[in-house]
């Protein structure tokens, strides 16, 4: 005689058992006490009956003295049964033991931010007037949050942190899901990002050697240039990040792309300490573009 307490997860498909709960199952009388189980129909599509009862842990614990039960635990696991159960076989000892019959995998718990995002959207009058536009701000501030965590070492604030841009990448793709035939899933940014770490890793995924990481840098801007084709050397600089850090990245893919050192001939002095520095790398910024754009289409002849 023995009580089985069977545990599944929402995060598998239902009817996607371990071999284990399946072979419990079979033989054992099934309860459980939510009607609306999701296992429920494939249990009864592999001829397996479960009772529907409440959740009162003695009678089940009765019924498993009486011979072997599988308890059919509710999807959040029946935490304050279970803890009944015990405290009910102390005096009067009863097998019971935990089965898992389904089990998370790594990055399932995932899919609870696609469906918590889905039903805020849904549901929460914020969260459903939210555009692309609106959001912007707090997903640059997450960003920058995120960079301040790394920096501080505080890596309790970087795992929140980078739990808020996950919320904000997550928002973004239900936002966009909305927009029918030319909008995209949180599924389909995830398959994009796969898909390119796949191409540009082809010392991983594919048989290429590779000497160190300088040479998987090198591989990387190849393989970009191919997928992107001929593009300007500052292309994809975005507009909207600090003047600073535009600068900074300006510079740096200006003089990785070969870039005459004559038309850096200002850029130590506007990047110096400096009264309204950011207007002032700005306007620098914006010369500076010009300068390599012009000496790119003179280079191109």
């Amino acid at each position: 005689m023995s009580l089985i307490l069977l545990s599944t997860t929402h995060r598998v498909a239902p009817g996607l058992l371990t071999w284990r709960a399946w072979r419990a199952l079979q033989d054992s009388r099934v309860l459980t006490a939510a009607a609306d189980h999701p296992q429920l129909p494939f249990l009864r599509e592999a001829g397996v009956a479960a009772e529907v009862v409440e959740p009162d842990a003695r009678p089940v614990v009765d019924a498993a003295r009486r011979g072997d039960v599988v308890w059919l635990a509710a999807p959040d696991g029946d935490a304050a049964f279970a803890e009944r159960v015990g405290e009910l076989v102390v005096g009067d000892p009863l097998d019971v033991e935990i089965v898992h019959g389904s089990y998370d995998l790594p990055g399932a718990r995932l899919l609870d931010v696609v469906s918590v995002m889905e039903r805020l959207r849904r549901d929460c009058p914020w969260d459903r007037k939210q555009t692309h536009q609106s959001l912007i701000p707090y997903l640059v501030e997450e960003t920058y949050e995120t960079a301040d965590a790394v920096a501080s070492g505080d890596f309790t604030s970087l795992r929140e942190e980078l739990g808020d841009v996950l919320m904000q990448i997550a928002f973004h793709s239900v936002v966009a899901a909305e927009r029918g035939e030319d909008g995209f899933t949180i599924d389909d940014v995830a398959e994009g990002i796969v898909d390119k770490l796949v191409r540009r890793h082809p010392h991983v995924f594919a048989e290429v050697d590779v000497s160190g990481a300088a040479e998987v840098e090198v591989n990387w801007d190849a393989i970009k240039k191919e997928e992107k084709g001929e593009r300007g050397l500052l292309e994809g600089v975005p507009f909207s990040q600090p003047a600073l850090l535009e600068a900074a990245q300006l510079v740096r893919r200006a003089r990785k792309g070969g870039v005459p050192e004559e038309l850096f001939a200002d850029y130590a002095d506007r990047a110096g300490p400096a009264e309204d520095a950011e207007r002032e790398l700005r306007a620098w910024s914006a010369r500076f573009r010009a300068k390599v754009e012009e000496w790119e289409r003179e280079s191109r002849g």
